[in-house]
């Protein structure tokens, strides 16, 4: 058998973490902040010291391989290098243990490799707020440190022989895939063909299905048969609705189905902390949590048995999985990303700022395939998880109970408050304030009563309002720190005592500029792409990213689109459209029978037309969207669409009911849309505007237009869903005739 390679912080965490699961919390370095902690660490050691040290040796049958911190050869001496903030002992034992165990085993490799008889070691924890480092020493004899190294080694050699065994088998049956059904639909060749080409040549795409082709089917399994020619370790599938991430669990069900043979493929399902975790009144640690206790000695046993499952580690499978076992089925999921092929997720779990898969890809040099679903979403995903808001009501409302240890430290952060509101917020006002600058005396008070909390915590039981403000506030210290020209900062004070101040990021690109980079190959998909670099530039995609536009599986024919060149719906002209825009609606309805779909710029010019609609045809059947919907009320909206029934419905363009619902056949004949979908021209968009202007040169379109009109496609796609479909849409505004606007419109609308 070939060599078998493993990293050696892979051969720790997975040989050498013992007892229990322990996440309290400790104020960890943003990953920036770890890098720069590690650069400065090192440029302080002198030109004799060797940074970023390529380790491997033959243990056993693995080859172990990393990369040490930094060795002195002059003084023997082998450093790791840990990141902190704050007091040193919240790093827990169990922690300290596996960063021993990692430095021992690239000692042990040192040693061999440089014929060493013995080494000093040094475990150096740099705290980054205080830029101070503080050594643990220790001298191990060369002999000893093998011996620990062929320890792991023999813990790790039978899981890692399995898991060679598994990728080679894996590999084979992928080559010989079949597709499940006998033909593929119009164009979803075209459309596998093209995702294959994309994984196999490395590159970065961003395309354009149109719906109807098939596309979940029709990019997972392209991307499942070129892995092997790619040589790709994993496949993660991305998507923004736990609909769409079901259907791409459910498609590779159905491709492990029809083989001639089995698939040996494990796909696991992500889902969010709060829907897997049993016990969401307790702490992630042993001593408050009976499923964090001990995990890591049960751990092995269940893992076991999860990489041996037959099919998809969907939730509920997970969860039956860890009751045997007596283990949390959230992170049990955690440790299963590590051993799985295909990985269904949010796209937080790939983008984000703590994102676990992004992570596992850097820690263990992955080549991986990312396949994005709905990408028209991820501009504004991004922007959510970049940006975040600090209230001033919770921090008074925590101060009240606050314990009195903590009452210097809460008085702090109020007289910066006080002094934030008094230099840019004195009066009260519901319209927002843009500041130049963070408040630096807020977000230093705010740091000294994160770890204010911190320590209290530590020794102290739960306290939910004292995590819950600590996290508020330990979220937006974090992105202060890395404040720039992406990002803008808002105060807005409604009442007293109710002030709010926002980091609101507008350009995610500095952000996920380096998520691309770790990806092998990326595909981008979305039945609204256009225009290709719109998406490239505010995602921070490759420069060589492409775009390519596949043709959809309907024709002209089917649909029949509709202008209207004597009603605009510009706000000025909101009062003089009610009349026209209801006869329109009536009128169709009449020529026609049958459901359809209104679509509004906001709840108060939908009000205003069924007002208006139910004066002029008091006989058409309507119903409306309301704010607040509930689950249960969204899926009676729903279920009144059909084929039994008839009426209009209207709805919030950029809704709930605007995209992701599929209405086909008769449950849905016809759409009007009543807006370009254009954002407000206030004070924020205009600041928008100006910035994506600096950096772009487009920054109406990337502000306004591109944006609304997406809304507007989006919609208007709930009309024509199958091949068999046939309806009717009506674009109410005079300047949907303009030719810009036009282009920006599907192409086979015209």
């Amino acid at each position: 058998m070939t060599d078998l390679n493993v990293a050696v912080r892979t051969l720790c965490e997975f040989a050498a973490r013992k007892g229990d699961l322990d996440l309290r919390y400790t104020p960890a370095p943003t990953s920036e902040e770890g890098i720069a902690g590690h650069g400065a660490v090192q440029a302080r050691r002198g030109p004799r010291y060797q940074s970023e040290v390529a380790l491997a040796g033959q243990c056993g049958k693995l080859m172990v391989s990393g990369r040490a911190d930094g060795y002195d050869p002059i003084a023997g001496r082998l450093e790791e290098i840990k990141t902190h903030r704050g007091d040193l002992s919240r790093v827990r034992e169990a922690q300290r243990n596996l960063h021993r165990a990692q430095l021992r085993a690239y000692g042990a490799l040192l040693c061999r490799q440089e014929n060493l008889n013995q080494i000093d070691l040094a475990l150096i924890y740099y705290d980054v707020g205080k830029d101070k480092e503080t050594p643990i020493t220790e001298t191990a004899l060369a002999e000893e440190l093998w011996r620990e190294l062929e320890q792991l080694c023999e813990h790790y050699s039978d899981w890692a022989e399995q898991e060679a065994n598994h990728r080679h088998e894996r590999d084979l049956a992928l080559k010989n895939l079949t597709f499940p059904f006998p033909d593929f639909r119009p164009q979803q060749r075209a459309l596998a063909e093209t995702v294959y080409r994309n994984s196999v040549r490395q590159q970065t795409l961003l395309l354009e299905a149109p719906t109807g082709l098939g596309k979940t089917l029709g990019t997972l399994f392209p991307a499942l048969m070129a892995m092997p020619t790619a040589s790709q370790d994993r496949l993660f599938y991305l998507t923004s609705r736990n609909t769409a991430r079901q259907l791409a669990v459910d498609a590779v069900h159905l491709l492990r189905q029809k083989q001639p043979e089995s698939l040996p493929l494990r796909t696991l399902e992500l889902v969010a902390k709060d829907h897997a975790c049993e016990h969401p009144d307790k702490a992630c640690h042993g001593d408050a949590c009976p499923l964090a206790k001990g995990f890591f000695d049960r751990l092995p046993a269940a893992r076991k048995d999860a990489a041996n499952h037959t099919g998809a580690l969907t939730q509920a499978v997970l969860a039956d999985i860890a009751r045997q076992h007596g283990i949390c089925p959230y992170f049990l999921a955690q440790e299963m990303a590590r051993w799985c092929d295909v990985v269904v997720a949010d796209v937080n779990r790939m983008f984000d700022q703590s994102a676990l898969l992004h992570a596992l890809v850097w820690q263990n040099d992955w080549k991986a395939s990312l396949l994005v679903d709905e990408a028209h979403n991820l501009v504004d995903r991004a922007r959510g998880m970049y940006s975040v808001e600090l209230s001033q009501a919770r921090l008074l409302r925590v101060r009240k109970q606050a314990p009195k240890a903590l009452k210097s430290k809460f008085d702090g952060v109020s007289r910066a408050w006080q002094s934030v509101i008094r230099d840019h917020c004195p009066d009260i006002s519901r319209e927002p304030v843009i500041l130049d600058d963070l408040p630096g005396s807020l977000t230093g008070a705010l740091n000294r009563l994160v770890s204010a909390i911190t320590d209290y915590l530590a020794d102290h039981p739960p306290d939910l309002a004292l995590q819950e403000l600590m996290f508020e506030s330990l979220a937006f210290t974090k992105l202060a720190e890395v404040f720039g020209n992406h990002s803008l900062c808002e105060l807005i004070r409604p009442a007293r005592g109710k002030a709010g101040l926002t980091i609101q990021n507008l350009i995610p690109a500095d952000f996920l500029a380096p998520r691309f980079e770790a990806a092998d190959s990326t595909l981008m998909f979305s039945a609204t792409l256009s225009p290709g670099v719109y998406y490239r530039d505010l995602l921070g995609m490759p420069e060589g990213t492409c775009f390519r536009s596949l043709p959809g599986p309907f024709t002209r024919d089917q649909l029949e689109v509709n202008f209207t060149p004597d009603i605009s719906t510009r706000q000025p002209d909101r009062e003089r459209s009610l009349t026209p825009i209801a006869e329109l609606i009536h009128r169709q309805y009449r020529r026609q029978p049958g459901n359809y779909l209104a679509f509004f710029s906001s709840f108060s010019y939908l009000n205003r037309v069924r007002e208006t609609l139910q004066q002029q045809a008091p006989d058409l059947p309507l119903r409306a969207q309301r704010p607040g919907m509930s689950a249960d009320e969204r899926t009676a909206f729903l279920d009144d669409f059909n084929e039994d029934n008839a009426g209009v419905a209207l709805a919030v363009l950029g809704g709930v009911f605007s995209e992701g619902i599929d209405l086909p056949g008769d449950r849905l004949i016809g759409a009007f849309v009543a807006t370009l979908g254009l954002p407000p021209f206030d004070h924020w968009h205009e600041i928008l505007r100006q910035r994506l202007e600096q950096r772009f040169g487009a920054g109406h379109a990337y502000t306004y237009l591109i944006p609304g009109l997406q809304k507007v496609a989006q919609a208007a796609g709930r009309v024509i869903r199958t091949p068999e479909d046939t309806g009717v849409i009506w674009l109410i505004d005079d300047r949907f005739l303009q030719p810009q606007i036009r282009n920006l419109l599907p192409a086979w609308w015209a």
